[in-house]
């Protein structure tokens, strides 16, 4: 699945497609909680194949050596703030009309384990 980096676009395509947004709020090059839940979750078979069906994923990236658009730093700033993010990674999950579903981060146990705590808050 691609992750979307216009918060925008990316509400615009869930309230069209009736899929829940999942934030991922990561650290991408200095974060070591944040390549544990890319590696260990984000990218298994198991998450991939419940997001496609299910999520429009976004990535809220706060870098340290990776230059980006000041439009972007900007969104993620107010991303960060909108919601409350302690830390990094923080994932927040929201509904297709952009209500909050509920607020994780990394959780071990592997793509699977994720996918069912995903699918518990978002059916509650």
């Amino acid at each position: 699945p691609r992750w979307e980096t216009d918060f925008a676009k990316a509400s615009a395509e869930a309230k069209k497609t009736s899929k829940h947004i999942l934030i991922n709020f990561t650290g991408s090059d200095w974060c070591p909680w944040c390549f544990k839940l890319r590696d260990e979750v984000f990218a298994t078979a198991a998450f991939e194949k419940y997001a496609e069906k299910n999520l429009i994923l976004v990535v809220a990236d706060f870098p340290r050596g990776k230059q980006q658009s000041e439009a972007l730093v900007k969104q993620n700033r107010e991303l960060a703030e909108r919601y409350s993010v302690p830390g990094f990674p923080t994932v927040i999950v929201l509904t297709p009309s952009g209500e909050l579903a509920g607020r994780t981060g990394y959780r071990p146990g592997g793509g699977e384990s994720y996918v069912a705590h995903l699918k518990d808050m978002i059916t509650r």
